[in-house]
């Protein structure tokens, strides 16, 4: 009888927890999401602030830091330029743009520590032909190494012009 009520009040024991603390996929998780919710704040610091910082300042340094060796960008002309050719491009032309913004529409993490965000950038400015704006699309592509998020592709398209009115 007394193996009976052990028995009883074991298993008891066992449906109490089962029901108060379920063991799902949510209960396992929560690491992950945590990780996957700070990788997610540093690729948007690193696309809306850093990314834009590196090209205005021409800090070869930091751009040096975002993109890996192996970088290659396909412009919205279709040519193609890699991480030497991007550190180039920033030492040798100064931005002339006043204002730029970029809009994150699409960003995914996947397990295997690959990202892409994708989006739409907003540029103003003026040069010797005066004022301009023009909106353009692009895609880029992510990996994650030794914990450090590195870019490995970018893709430029759909750039609208709107060219404004020469200053007198």
């Amino acid at each position: 009888m007394k193996y009976i009520r052990t028995s009883i009040t074991l298993t008891f024991a066992i449906v109490f927890l089962a029901i108060a603390f379920p063991l799902n996929d949510s209960a396992f998780a929560q690491e992950p999401a945590a990780a996957e919710k700070s990788d997610e704040a540093t690729l948007r610091h690193l696309k809306k602030v850093l990314w834009k910082k590196a090209y205005r300042e021409q800090d070869t340094k930091l751009l040096d830091r975002i993109l890996a060796s192996e970088f290659q960008l396909i412009r919205n002309d279709g040519t193609w330029s890699d991480k030497k050719g991007e550190l180039e491009f920033i030492k040798k032309n100064k931005p002339t743009y006043d204002s730029f913004e970029y809009n994150i529409k699409r960003l995914d993490i996947f397990e295997n520590g690959t990202a892409i965000i994708s989006g739409e950038g907003h540029v103003k400015g003026r040069n010797d032909k005066g004022g301009y704006e023009y909106t353009y699309q692009s895609s880029n592509v992510l990996i994650k190494r030794n914990g450090i998020w590195k870019a490995v592709s970018s893709h430029v398209s759909g750039v609208k012009r709107t060219e404004q009115k020469r200053d007198n």
